[in-house]
């Protein structure tokens, strides 16, 4: 998912003497306090951390005294999605007038009718409320169905996500791929009969065949141009 990227930081926690013999539980404790939150020093939301501790990197820092503080690096995994960005979630919601999405099992996303593109019918299937592609009827985006959509743009404060179905790749997941992998079955199937075409032609008999067929074609040119010069 484009949205997602890791980084390396490298951070400090502060912490009151009285934490001193549990230096680890309490940074992984700070540490917990980002998650699921957009953070502006990073530039994104925390998904996960991963701290790397080294024995010389606490000392006492001045200025805040009595708290000491704990350099580390983190990896850290962080997501923040941006204008035309593809992103993928679960829909949970169908509507006329929307679809609503839950991406990465925490962030809320929602595409308004403006912005799901006319190929797409809105219609109520057996008491259940879909959209179906006019154009390709086996193409439906339903409850459950894992949707691929692009960004509109990101609230970063509370995580909400307006998506456009817009663009040509984006719909239902397993509609987009089963038509890729038809797609490229296709071309192998193409290049596998023209590679067998060719070496039919490459045949002894076949190369004999042609030569006398170009040879015949070029005496039937040249009879034609001596009765042009005769007459």
């Amino acid at each position: 998912m484009e949205a997602l990227k890791e980084c390396c930081a490298n951070m400090v926690v502060y912490l009151h003497p009285s934490k001193a013999n549990k230096v680890e539980a309490s940074v992984y404790r700070q540490l917990s306090s980002l998650l699921f939150k957009f953070n502006e020093s990073l530039d994104g939301v925390v998904l996960t951390y991963e701290p790397k501790f080294s024995s010389n990197l606490a000392k006492i820092l001045p200025g805040i005294h009595p708290y000491f503080g704990v350099r580390f690096e983190a990896k850290l995994l962080l997501f923040h999605p941006k204008p035309d960005m593809l992103l993928e979630g679960e829909v949970v919601k169908v509507g006329q007038q929307s679809i609503h999405i839950i991406v990465l099992g925490f962030s809320s996303a929602v595409i308004a009718d403006e912005d799901i593109r006319e190929d797409f019918k809105y219609k109520i299937k057996h008491g259940k409320e879909v959209f179906v592609s006019r154009s390709h009827k086996k193409h439906r985006i339903k409850v459950g169905t894992t949707l691929r959509f692009s960004v509109k743009n990101f609230d970063e404060e509370i995580l909400h996500i307006c998506g456009s179905l817009v663009p040509s790749n984006t719909g239902s997941i397993q509609w987009l791929e089963t038509k890729a992998e038809e797609s490229q079955a296709y071309s192998i199937t193409e290049k596998r009969i023209g590679n067998k075409r060719a070496a039919e032609l490459l045949e002894p008999a076949n190369i004999v065949s042609y030569r006398k067929k170009l040879k015949s074609e070029n005496h039937i040119k040249k009879s034609r141009r001596s009765k042009s010069r005769d007459s």
